[in-house]
């Protein structure tokens, strides 16, 4: 258990050093503390802390800085969210008043917006789509024998692919099969329809055309895109403005890590309540041991949750990052449900 004292220096030693980068030595301190303490008794207590491993000293300089342990102190009890600043609010408003047409283009620009407040690295991932079900789908002809097939579920979204059909089969044949897609699987959740797709749905649709693969094949991959988990990044670039490894193996190890999707999704975790915050080696990535990652999950009711997060260094303005990062997941929200409604009228 820290002091009422030591709990103030700690919290003007991570405050100090995430605005400015510089180590924070007894002096400075004492010109910040709301109390009159001497530079001695600043000093002692900094020991303490050290002996706690909650700051560390540099090589650099006689100051102190921040560890990890002292970072998730500071996050854990003594950090408050800042109010966001009116104007941030007006950004965010504005950037999500677009008229969007499907879900997916707001989830994407929300990241070029969420990176653009933070100047961090930021992630977007859509509502969870386990529960959304097919609504329809459609085959329209292009001409040249090309065709596109186009899938819409319960939730707006809409995936498409286009595709060559064999002069063998007709406009007949693909017509009947569309209907018994619409007929059998419409109303279905997702997961069934996959799972239908492997058992009595080939035989039906081998009625009508001689070789059904190709076709199914095309339906399974437009399905499968329809109902994975899909993530945007916003401000890819930001990572080398506070990367402290110049190593260019490292930093292609960074990169890699934020563009696949099942690697992110580990290291996002599960959607939660509560705005989570990982720091440093927290995270099982050994590419992210000089970085923290707050995560935020949003809700839109029936249509499901999803998710945000901004990574940054271990050095971030906590306070302000926690306020943008609550706000924001509540403007998003709104938009969705505004969205979603509309839709399902």
């Amino acid at each position: 258990m820290l002091s009422e004292r030591q709990m103030m220096i700690l919290r003007a030693v991570v405050r100090d050093f995430t605005n400015t980068g510089v180590p924070v030595g007894s002096k400075a301190l004492a010109k910040q503390l709301p109390i009159h303490v001497s530079s001695a008794t600043i000093r002692n207590e900094m020991a303490a802390l050290e002996e706690q491993g909650l700051i560390k000293k540099t090589h650099s300089s006689s100051g102190r800085i921040p560890s990890v342990e002292g970072y998730r102190y500071y996050v854990d009890h003594l950090v408050k969210p800042d109010p966001l600043q009116p104007n941030d609010i007006d950004v965010i408003q504005t950037s999500l008043g677009g008229d969007f047409h499907k879900i997916d283009e707001i989830i994407s620009q929300s990241a070029t917006i969420l990176s653009n407040l933070t100047s961090y690295t930021a992630f977007t991932l859509k509502p969870e789509l386990k529960d959304s079900r097919l609504s329809g789908f459609r085959l329209v002809p292009l001409g040249k024998r090309q065709v596109m097939a186009i899938l819409v579920t319960d939730s707006g979204d809409v995936e498409n692919q286009t595709f060559d059909v064999s002069e063998a089969v007709s406009g007949d044949q693909l017509e009947a099969v569309v209907r018994l897609i619409n007929d059998q699987l419409v109303g279905l959740t997702l997961p069934d329809v996959l799972q239908k797709l492997q058992t009595d749905i080939p035989l039906k649709i081998a009625n009508y055309l001689q070789s059904p693969t190709g076709f199914l094949d095309i339906f399974g991959d437009v399905l499968t895109r329809a109902a994975q988990e899909r993530f945007y990044v916003g401000g890819r670039l930001n990572l080398l403005n506070f990367s402290q490894d110049s190593d260019v193996d490292s930093l292609k190890s960074l990169y890699s890590l934020i563009d696949k999707t099942d690697d992110i999704a580990n290291v996002l975790g599960p959607p939660s309540d509560n705005i989570s915050v990982q720091i440093g080696n927290e995270m099982t990535n050994d590419a992210l041991q000089n970085f923290s990652l707050i995560t935020a999950t949003y809700d839109v009711n029936q249509h499901g949750r999803g998710m945000i997060a901004i990574l940054g260094p271990t050095r971030m303005p906590y306070s302000r990052m926690l306020g943008i990062v609550g706000a924001f997941r509540e403007e998003l929200a709104k938009k969705l449900l505004d969205y979603y409604r509309n839709y399902d009228e």
